[in-house]
C-alpha cells in the first residue's frame, strides 16, 4: 500500500520548514525557540528557503550556475504567486507577500549563492563584507521585517548581526571550506601574513601565520555584534531574547576558535549544550546597547534603501510581558540539549 502523503497546506508546509531547521542548523533553532509563535514560524519558512538555496548550489557539481538560475526562477515565481511545488518555495511566496519583504532581499542572498558558484576570492574586508552581506545581512533585515520592525536604524544593526554571524562561519570552516576548494579569508590579510592563497587550498594546515589572520577576522566579527547588539532593545520585546540568544550563541563560536589556538583546519568548533542553555537563559536578561545610530556598514545599505522604498505598514505582536515564565522556558531546554550533546558524544564516528 502506498504510503499516505498529505495534501499540501500552510499547516504541513510549516510542519516540514521547522523539520529542515531542525536537522540543518542547531544553532539557529535553539535561539528560534524563543521567539513568540507568530515569528517563528515565518521565520522557519525563510530560513527553510536559505537553506534549501545554499543546498541546491552546494550539491549540484559542477553545474552550480545553472543551480543558481533555477533558484532565481523559483523566487521570481514565489513574487508572482505561483510558487514551486516545495514547502520551503510555498512558506517563502506567503512570507514575503504578507511582511511586504523587498525581493531585493532574498534576491540579494541569491547574489551570494552566484558568487559562490564561480569561485569568488575577495581582496580585502569590505569585499568579504559586500558577500556576507548578501548571504547573510539580508537574512537579518527580512528577520526584522518579519518581526514587524521597518525602521532604518534597527535594520542597520540587523544587518551587523548578519554580517558578523557570516564572518565567524568563515572564521570556523577554513579547513572545511578550503578541502572543498573554496576560499574566503581576505587576500591582503593573507598577502600580509605571507600565506600563498593556492597552497593554503591545496595544503590545508594549521600555522601561526593562518591562526593570526582567524583572530583578525574574529576581531572584525567581535566589532558588528557589538552594534548589532544596540539595535536588539528597538525590536519588539517578544522577539528580544532569540535575537540576543543567536548573537551570543554565535559569538561564542568565535571564543571556542580562540580556545582551540585559531586553529580552524583541524575539528570543527562547537557550542555544547550546557554552554549553549546558558546562553539562552542569559538572553532573556535586560540589556543595553550604545551604538544604535552607527551608520550602516556601506555593504549593507542598499539593503536598507531596498526595504525603505518598500514601505508597508507595522504590524504589532503580542505583548510579552511573562519573562518568568519564558525563563521557565530556557531552563527546559537545558535538559534536551544535554541530551543531545551525550548522544553525540556517544554515537560511534
Amino acid at each position: 500500500m502506498p504510503a499516505f502523503v498529505p495534501e499540501p497546506s500552510p499547516a504541513t508546509d510549516r510542519a516540514a520548514c521547522a523539520a529542515m531547521i531542525r536537522t540543518g542548523s542547531r544553532s539557529f533553532h535553539a535561539a528560534s525557540l524563543l521567539l513568540p509563535p507568530a515569528v517563528r514560524a515565518p521565520a522557519y519558512g525563510l530560513y527553510a528557503f536559505c537553506r534549501l538555496s545554499d543546498d541546491a548550489v552546494d550539491e549540484t557539481g559542477g553545474n552550480r550556475a545553472a543551480a543558481v538560475a533555477r533558484l532565481r526562477e523559483r523566487l521570481r515565481l514565489a513574487y508572482a504567486g505561483r510558487p514551486g511545488n516545495h514547502p520551503a518555495d510555498r512558506a517563502l511566496a506567503a512570507i514575503v507577500a504578507r511582511h511586504a519583504i523587498p525581493e531585493a532581499l532574498p534576491a540579494a542572498l541569491l547574489e551570494g549563492l552566484a558568487w559562490d558558484a564561480e569561485g569568488r576570492r575577495y581582496a580585502d574586508l569590505p569585499a568579504l563584507s559586500a558577500y556576507a552581506a548578501r548571504v547573510a545581512g539580508a537574512v537579518g533585515a527580512m528577520m526584522c521585517l518579519i518581526m514587524g520592525t521597518r525602521d532604518p536604524k534597527v535594520l542597520a544593526r540587523a544587518c551587523d548581526l548578519g554580517v558578523a554571524m557570516q564572518l565567524t562561519n568563515i572564521a570556523r570552516d577554513v579547513g572545511e571550506d578550503a578541502r572543498a576548494g573554496r576560499l574566503y579569508l581576505p587576500l591582503d590579510w593573507l598577502d600580509a601574513a605571507g600565506l600563498a592563497p593556492d597552497e593554503l587550498l591545496a595544503r590545508p594546515q594549521p600555522s601561526p601565520a593562518l591562526a593570526a589572520v582567524t583572530a583578525r577576522l574574529l576581531a572584525a566579527a567581535d566589532i558588528l555584534y557589538a552594534r548589532a547588539e544596540s539595535g536588539i532593545p528597538d525590536l519588539p520585546l517578544a522577539c528580544r531574547p532569540a535575537i540576543r540568544a543567536a548573537r551570543l550563541i554565535y559569538a561564542e563560536i568565535g571564543r571556542a576558535i580562540a580556545r582551540n589556538g585559531h586553529d580552524s583546519i583541524g575539528p570543527r568548533a562547537r557550542v555544547h549544550g550546557a554552554r549553549k542553555a546558558a546562553l539562552l537563559a542569559r538572553a532573556t536578561l535586560p540589556l543595553r546597547g550604545t551604538d544604535r545610530d552607527a551608520p550602516p556598514l556601506p555593504e549593507t545599505a542598499y539593503l536598507i534603501e531596498a526595504v525603505a522604498r518598500h514601505p508597508a505598514p507595522l504590524r504589532s505582536l503580542p505583548p510579552w510581558w511573562n519573562i518568568s515564565g519564558q525563563v521557565v522556558r530556557v531552563l527546559d531546554l537545558i535538559e534536551v540539549l544535554e541530551q543531545r550533546d551525550a548522544f553525540r558524544r556517544s554515537a560511534p564516528s
